[in-house]
């Protein structure tokens, strides 16, 4: 989408917000918080590598020290190593890193970071001073500080290049619609599009009604539109950019339940009288007036679990691999792995992997057999399918054929729990309120599978994923995966 940006409309926005009460949003203190504890533990490795090197014997031989540090003295320097972490943060958070962490160029972002961890390592240095503990050892400070600068930086780097390389797909991005066709608009589209790695993706603008006069922008609808647009596009948050003084409250009972972040830029909406938390998108003020739910720690649990159990697994499962890909190559012509193209999280095309279970030409045969269908609607199973070969049958009935899905797993794809990914087919047969099924990572097993996995009806199908979508947990994931270890043993698979 190009989008041309008039001069300076963020700065006349900020203008506007002087006298305003700058209070962070749920939101802003997540994301703040998120990175203040990334940069602690980082802060916490280099400090204890310094403290590595400084008493391990090799460096005091080294170094020709006369005499080595013992157990007491180093509970000391850790101990101030503690204060320096506290300090460093404390200083991070002065130059307005975690507060701008999304404004900040990265030369700005570095020029902050080394001022922090040179201040900091001044301080730590007077602290020593004042305290006269001669055991507190310059090296390990000075080390520290060294270290925690490059870890801080090489970190801020690499989140700011993964945002820009993941927004072209729509991975790890927060897609969002515009409400506007005017110069702020188009302002604050060209911006995002320019500034990747704040992780916005602009799916479009959305017109009001009745549109100005002489507007000439391309749209991807209009207000009365915005909920199926938001659903359509898996809209994270509606950004309002609009003069008319209705919108506000048209836009919120448009997305009203859909689980969409809705923010205004508010120097539009003087007469506003509520007490919306101010947040910044890039440098552009906006007003908070509904958050998305946000469940970051949660997720990324959730991610670091499907990671270790998925490698367990792997490494466990290698020679079970081994011998069904060899059953597999037996039983019928073509290849072990049969890949097919499915809809991942927000749409997002990515193959899936399974053993063959049927022959070669399966796909190709799929219309012929269309009338002897067992499920409704838009899902398609066969209770004994002809194409199936005798040793996918085997693998159908103990799920083994879904093993090569960890895969899948280990590359973010997809989920060990979550609803199962359908084809590009079925998606184009849904209703509306069905793609929030899409929502989530989908998963090798889920809702569905454990609890109705003979029901041939499509409506308990998406009842279920949606359910689990609306009331994720990490409890309900392990409730799910312990259901899955009987219903794989119990061979209820078809």
């Amino acid at each position: 989408m190009a989008l041309a940006e008039p001069a300076n409309p963020a700065l006349a926005a900020s203008s506007a917000l002087r006298a305003a009460s700058a209070l962070p949003s749920i939101g802003a203190l997540c994301r703040a918080s998120q990175a203040v504890c990334i940069d602690l533990v980082l802060i916490w490795l280099s400090s204890l590598t310094a403290l590595g090197l400084r008493f391990h014997p090799a460096f005091v031989r080294c170094m020709g020290i006369a005499r080595p540090l013992g157990r007491a003295d180093l509970g000391s320097n850790a101990g101030f190593l503690l204060l320096y972490s506290v300090l460093l943060v404390l200083l991070l958070n002065a130059q307005g890193l975690y507060r701008r962490q999304q404004t900040v160029s990265p030369a700005e972002e570095r020029g902050i970071i080394s001022r922090a961890a040179v201040l900091a390592a001044l301080l730590e240095a007077a602290c020593i001073g004042l305290t006269g503990l001669a055991c507190l050892s310059g090296f390990v400070v000075a080390s520290a500080a060294l270290m925690a600068a490059v870890f801080l930086a090489g970190w801020h780097w690499l989140r700011r290049r993964r945002m820009e390389n993941a927004l072209p797909d729509g991975w790890s991005c927060r897609n969002v619609l515009i409400v506007g066709t005017g110069r702020l608009a188009l302002a604050l589209g060209a911006y995002l599009e320019r500034h990747r790695h704040l992780g916005y993706r602009v799916r479009g603008l959305v017109a009001c009604e009745p549109e100005p006069r002489g507007v000439q922008v391309e749209t991807l609808g209009s207000l009365s539109e915005l909920r199926v647009l938001a659903r359509t596009y898996f809209i994270d948050e509606v950004l309002v950019a609009a003069p008319e003084q209705n919108v506000i409250q048209r836009v919120l009972f448009e997305v009203g339940g859909l689980r969409v972040g809705v923010r205004v830029v508010p120097y539009l909406y003087d007469d506003w009288e509520g007490e919306a938390p101010v947040e910044y998108v890039g440098n552009f003020p906006a007003l908070v007036l509904q958050q998305r739910p946000r469940r970051a720690a949660g997720l990324l649990i959730k991610r670091a679990s499907d990671l270790v159990l998925t490698a367990i697994a792997l490494a466990a499962l290698s020679p079970v691999f081994l011998l069904v890909a060899f059953a597999v190559k037996l039983s019928s012509p073509g290849a072990a792995i049969y890949a097919s193209e499915r809809v991942g999280r927000k749409g997002r095309i990515f193959r899936c992997y399974k053993f063959r279970t049927m022959i070669a030409s399966a796909d190709a045969l799929k219309t012929s057999l269309q009338h002897l269908n067992q499920r409704d609607r838009v899902l398609f199973k066969i209770a004994n399918d002809p194409r199936t070969t005798s040793v996918g049958r085997f693998l159908r009935k103990y799920s083994l054929d879904e093993l090569p899905q960890l895969w899948n797993v280990l590359k973010g794809e997809m989920s060990l729990v979550g609803p199962r990914p359908p084809l590009a087919s079925e998606v184009r047969q849904y209703e509306l309120d069905h793609l929030r099924r899409l929502d989530v990572l989908p998963g090798i097993t889920g809702l569905w599978q454990v609890e109705a996995r003979s029901n041939p009806s499509f409506a308990r199908y998406v009842s279920l994923d949606v359910d689990y979508v609306e009331h994720w947990s990490s409890w309900l994931d392990a409730r799910i995966l312990f259901k899955t270890i009987a219903v794989v043993l119990a061979g209820t698979g078809q």
